[in-house]
């Protein structure tokens, strides 16, 4: 066999793993919007990886929506609008994100964000949409009000939604997210003190990862003495 054929059966090998690859990342994409979800294209693999954590949204219309200039963050996740006096199993939500971050002259763009770390701020709003599935409307345009108004107010909410989160299994990401914005990013000294102040810490959050392991052992212990009993 001549080179030239050698390199043809190789070009069509790697075509071949391609073209399956790519069959492979549609079949996941495509399982995001029959569960009523908009996603972008540059996003999707994290969104699903954040979704995957939060089966209670499973048939949730979430759609994460690119806009321009959200005033102090990343991203920011609230109810549409419209569903607000809507049965909470019927309520929408949508997830804005800036495509580049602009805080002081320090600037993110979402390419530069690892995906651990995309996941891991996904997941976070992902927890505020837990947090407003619990209000009923008019809890809602409360909460809307004294978070405008307090900021007492959105520390409780940004720890609950960091909370549910890591209750869900994304604490690993969460961190990843803090350290990423701290220790890592080129933003400002005034927001990484913002996140500081308004977020729990790293160390707060590895507590709470060591008391839902410890849950999570304590249940599996009770289930096998249970099952131990049955057999007796």
């Amino acid at each position: 066999m001549n080179n030239s054929i050698k390199l043809g059966l190789v070009i069509l090998l790697l075509l071949s793993f391609s073209v399956q690859s790519q069959e492979a990342a549609m079949k996941q994409k495509q399982s995001l919007e029959y569960t009523h979800k908009i996603v972008p294209d540059i996003i999707w693999r994290e969104a699903y990886v954040a979704l995957s954590h939060y089966p209670e949204l499973k048939d949730t219309p979430i759609e994460f929506r690119f806009k321009d200039k959200i005033k102090k963050s990343f991203m920011q996740a609230q109810p549409v609008f419209s569903d607000l006096f809507k049965k909470r199993k019927n309520r929408g939500y949508i997830i804005f994100m800036n495509r580049e971050f602009n805080i002081e002259g320090k600037k993110l763009h979402i390419d530069e964000v690892p995906s651990q770390v995309l996941t891991g701020w996904l997941g976070h709003e992902l927890g505020h949409v837990m947090d407003y599935k619990n209000r009923h409307g008019f809890g809602l345009i409360w909460f809307g009000i004294k978070y405008m108004t307090s900021k007492n107010y959105i520390r409780e909410a940004e720890r609950a939604a960091d909370t549910y989160a890591v209750n869900h299994g994304l604490g690993e990401y969460i961190i990843a997210t803090k350290d990423f914005i701290l220790n890592e990013s080129q933003l400002s000294e005034t927001y990484k003190s913002r996140i500081k102040d308004l977020y729990l810490s790293q160390e707060e959050i590895m507590v709470l990862i060591d008391e839902l392991h410890e849950e999570t052992k304590e249940l599996r212990e009770e289930f096998q003495e249970e099952k131990i009993e049955d057999i007796r």
